[in-house]
């Protein structure tokens, strides 16, 4: 009882001394992040969407059109966890540069590929560079911005990611219906590189050495997590392993599904993707205000009870509105959820081991769904869209309600 006074009252001491900074929450580094954010995905958002006419020009069965996302999220996954223990050693700068400019050089890598093998190698290349990006930038922006605004912060830089997602597949269908699918890559990694580069040149001037040390000096007088946050951590990240992975199994069929068995074009189901991202422009906000102000793990528990439900709602929705609507609900959770999980990694992790941990979070976030997606693509190819829908839901939500017994009790 003694140490939960104690905390309480350095946090609230914590925020009166942070107050006056408030205000001046935009005018940190956080609006070029968000670009940097939505270049970043603009070209890691196109796999999914252009599944349908990859799978159609190189007469893939299931199994090999998921090899496709998944050769793209396993690399992706593989490469966050040494960036995050780099990112604590070395500074965030130059991995976050190849999180942007790498990703544009893979994006004209799959544009120019002349087969499914090549095609494969391109989108490992892209994987690789992608996971520079987000276990640097996420506690850079922690650390540029009052302590008690840090989910909002995150929120409004998960706008720049889900604007891409939401945006991407719309452009993509437009471009591919008249110039085929690589133009599509091609033309969107331009700017990517562009703002790579700008980015660059931005970090080293507002990030020299010394201002990175000076605020790791800040965060390092931080109080110490909570008694058990060990714990926490590892029934999060058995949630984001288990239940994520099973979530994530299901999404990257979403645009075949649509065309195998609702008949919908390509180009429809292509564009359909964007309504799941559509509501990352305004919920991650809402979500980091909601865990500034009710606390990080009971959002993560709602959504992710709520992410097995809506699985389930998935398989019975007929296309039109009621699979529109469904699309919209999955996009909600997951934009509430992301800044939350990323605020409770922040309150759960010591200072210094941040970055390390944000790898491992995002490494099993990416790496278990596309690990499960070929797999997942086996079982529906033998058992149906339907049956395999199902057991996804019912993983998703007992892994949430299990997990929710030894993190309920987190304080951010």
């Amino acid at each position: 009882m003694t140490y939960n006074r104690d905390y309480n009252s350095s946090e609230q001491t914590e925020k009166k001394t942070d107050a006056p900074k408030a205000r001046s929450f935009f005018l940190t580094s956080l609006p070029y992040f968000v670009l940097a954010h939505a270049t970043h995905h603009i070209l890691t958002a196109l796999p999914q969407p252009m599944l349908p006419y990859m799978k159609k020009e190189f007469n893939l069965n299931y199994t090999e059109a998921a090899t496709i996302t998944s050769a793209f999220s396993i690399s992706g996954g593989l490469s966050q966890m040494p960036v995050g223990l780099l990112a604590d050693k070395m500074g965030p700068t130059i991995l976050i540069t190849m999180g942007i400019l790498g990703v544009g050089i893979g994006g004209f890598l799959v544009g120019f590929s002349t087969s499914y093998y090549t095609l494969l190698a391109a989108l490992i290349f892209m994987g690789l560079m992608s996971g520079g990006y987000h276990p640097a930038s996420t506690p850079l922006i922690s650390i540029s911005v009052p302590v008690q605004q840090r989910g909002r912060a995150l929120g409004v830089h998960l706008i720049g990611g889900n604007f891409s997602f939401f945006v991407a597949p719309m452009v993509a269908a437009l471009i591919a219906g008249v110039w085929g699918w690589r133009s599509v890559y091609i033309i969107l990694a331009i700017p990517t590189s562009v703002v790579g580069i700008f980015f660059y040149l931005y970090l080293n001037k507002k990030y020299g050495k010394a201002h990175i040390e000076a605020m790791k000096r800040k965060q390092s007088e931080e109080h110490p997590p909570q008694p058990g946050h060990k714990r926490r951590l590892w029934a999060f990240l058995a949630m984001m392993v288990l239940g994520g992975g099973a979530a994530a199994s299901v999404h990257p069929f979403l645009s075949v599904y649509m065309v195998d068995v609702l008949g919908v074009s390509n180009e429809v189901a292509a564009a359909s993707m964007s309504i799941i991202f559509s509501s990352g422009i305004w919920a991650g906000p809402i979500g980091g205000y909601f865990s500034d102000k009710l606390g990080s793990a009971k959002v993560i528990i709602v959504t992710d009870i709520l992410s097995g439900l809506m699985i389930f709602a998935l398989k019975e929705a007929g296309y039109g509105w009621e699979l529109w609507s469904v699309f919209w609900i999955i996009g909600v959770i997951h934009a509430l959820r992301f800044p939350v999980a990323e605020a409770f990694i922040i309150s759960q992790t010591e200072a210094k081991y941040r970055s390390t941990v944000y790898g491992i979070y995002y490494s099993t976030m990416q790496y278990t769904g596309a690990i499960f997606a070929p797999i997942m693509g086996y079982f529906i190819r033998n058992y149906g869209f339907h049956t395999m829908f199902t057991f996804s839901a019912y993983a998703v939500t007992a892994v949430a309600i299990i997990t929710a017994f030894f993190i309920y009790d987190a304080k951010d």
